[in-house]
């Protein structure tokens, strides 16, 4: 009986550990058989996906040197994927080093089939001709097949998107200075609405990166990217220590000289197709150099660009559903200037030292009145403060201006003078007080110039210059000394306005009667009435 109970049990354990082995042993076989057979579907494969990519792709091309799939897991791996422009193929626009594509583990859990993707270090690279053709071609973005080209690497929708340290550059026409966006970073959940499909945006997503040399951004936030007819996104946004004199190149074609400075921003987004709303809640930009630069060649594009600019401004104005805020807009540390390399002598006028404050800004006339403050030293000297009130409306603006100018040095103006009146100055002293009032299309207001202690004609100085022009200075100098007041050795004007906000209207009449009777020459205020209000004829 004994041996029949051990001849039993050596019966069952052996039993047992055939089950065992063969439970073990088969599957640890069709795994090593996956293993291996991946290896000899890797070439057919990937022969069969770049045709397929560059098949679907309209107006670019790709390459795929390596792939690797991964039967067990159901995953994919391709290795130096490059996509390059046909009209430009010089510079490829995409290069991923490696691609990652595979089942979304976590979805299968809610009964739904969807796909992974991880990018690693991928670049972008774009530059001025490439961006050009495409803005010419006829062909719209969303039937250019990249949505097919994502399905030619996996048949299943992605859920979750991870980009890991990419880097993007553009390069406009000055190669030596590109835009770039390095250790950009971006990992997106959800995309398939699979979890929470009842909130208003299912979908999470993080982005950070580094901007150009110093700057460093983020955006946090949430999405519905199967909205229609567009994705919903909301996000908050943070940007830090960002130089903007980078975009000086992209710029330049707006007649805009940049040069240092960094900015500094925070603020939030809404955009979808229920919602449009911008809210900026802090711009901060310090010790930036800007200048705009009117020049004969380009007068006739800064027209049309100044006309594009009304009607984009006046579209927004009160636009229902869309909603634009900002709380709080600051410059400190800046200097703005205007060159006018299209005068007779070019001459350039500035603000130095400008700390300037606008806060409620808004598209809404209901979000109230806007405001500015400005301090700052007209041409590095004159004390300046100007405030404005002003709202948006569908008539025109809505403003109130106000600037005071103290003390100017007036030969920090003898290019101005050169240009209008053919002469300079040796000493003086330049201010100014103005008030205008825009309502209803229509501006009002005037225009206060004063000169203190002004010397026209120095021997020293104009002694090499023509006798005729000597005489000329010594006459404008002569009457100013004549006509000036007495008690207070100032000459002063008032110049009044009155007419159109889109072209106000200026007596030439008038301002010359008023500069004769106060002593000064009849150029430099209109040329001062043409800057400060814009308007005035040529």
């Amino acid at each position: 009986m004994e041996e029949n109970s051990e001849g039993n049990s050596w019966a069952k354990r052996l039993k047992s550990s055939k089950a065992f082995r063969r439970g073990v042993g088969i599957p640890a076989i069709i795994a090593v058989v996956l293993y291996v057979a991946s290896f000899f579907l890797d070439e057919p494969l990937r022969s069969s996906m770049e045709q397929k990519m560059n098949r679907d792709l309209k107006g670019y091309s790709v390459r795929l040197p390596k792939l690797h799939v991964q039967l067990l897991g159901l995953s994919l791996t391709l290795k130096g994927v490059i996509v390059s422009q046909q009209a430009h193929p010089e510079l490829p626009v995409i290069t991923i080093p490696v691609l990652k594509a595979s089942i979304h583990w976590l979805g299968i859990f809610s009964g739904r089939l969807v796909a992974e993707f991880m990018l690693d270090q991928p670049k972008i690279n774009i530059n001025l001709q490439q961006l050009r053709h495409e803005a010419e071609s006829k062909v719209p973005l969303k039937e250019r097949g990249w949505q097919q080209v994502v399905e030619d690497i996996y048949p299943l929708k992605i859920n979750t998107l991870k980009i890991k340290d990419a880097s993007i550059t553009y390069i406009d026409k000055d190669q030596k200075r590109p835009l770039i966006l390095n250790h950009f970073n971006l990992k997106a959940n959800n995309i398939r609405n699979i979890h929470l499909p009842d909130q208003v945006y299912p979908s999470s997503f993080h982005l950070d990166t580094a901007i150009f040399d110093t700057g460093h951004g983020t955006v946090d936030g949430a999405a519905n990217f199967l909205a229609e007819p567009f994705p919903g996104i909301k996000g908050r946004l943070k940007l830090e220590k960002v130089p903007i004199d980078y975009f000086n190149t992209v710029i330049a074609r707006s007649n805009i000289s940049l040069h240092g400075g960094l900015l500094r921003a925070t603020g939030d987004a809404e955009y979808s197709p229920k919602v449009k709303n911008v809210h900026l809640e802090n711009l901060d930009i310090q010790g930036m150099n800007m200048d705009y630069i009117h020049t004969q060649r380009t007068a006739g594009a800064e027209k049309k660009r100044a006309v594009e600019a009304g009607k984009t401004a006046m579209n927004l104005t009160n636009k229902p559903g869309l909603l634009i805020r900002a709380d709080r807009v600051s410059l400190t540390g800046c200097t703005l200037g205007m060159v006018n390399k299209a005068a007779r002598r070019p001459y350039r006028i500035f603000l130095s030292d400008t700390d300037l404050q606008m806060s409620n800004f808004s598209n809404q006339f209901s979000q109230g009145t806007a405001k500015i403050i400005l301090k700052a030293k007209f041409m590095g000297s004159g004390i300046t403060t100007a405030s404005a009130n002003f709202r948006p409306e569908k008539e025109g603006p809505d403003l109130d201006l106000y600037v005071k100018i103290e003390e100017s040095q007036l030969t920090a103006m003898n290019d101005l003078l050169r240009a209008y009146g053919d002469f300079d100055v040796s000493a003086g002293i330049f201010s100014l007080v103005t008030e205008l009032h825009f309502k209803n299309g229509a501006i009002s207001g005037y225009i206060k110039p004063f000169f203190k202690n002004t010397k026209v004609y120095d021997r020293r100085k104009d002694k090499d210059r023509g006798i005729f022009h000597q005489m000329y200075e010594k006459m404008i100098g002569g009457v100013a000394k004549i006509l000036e007041n007495r008690s207070h050795r100032e000459v002063a004007t008032k110049v009044d306005i009155k007419g159109k906000a889109n072209k106000p209207e200026t007596s030439s009449w008038q301002i010359v009667a008023e500069l004769i009777k106060n002593a000064f020459f009849k150029a430099i205020l209109p040329s001062f009435e043409k800057e400060v209000t814009g308007g005035g004829k040529r």
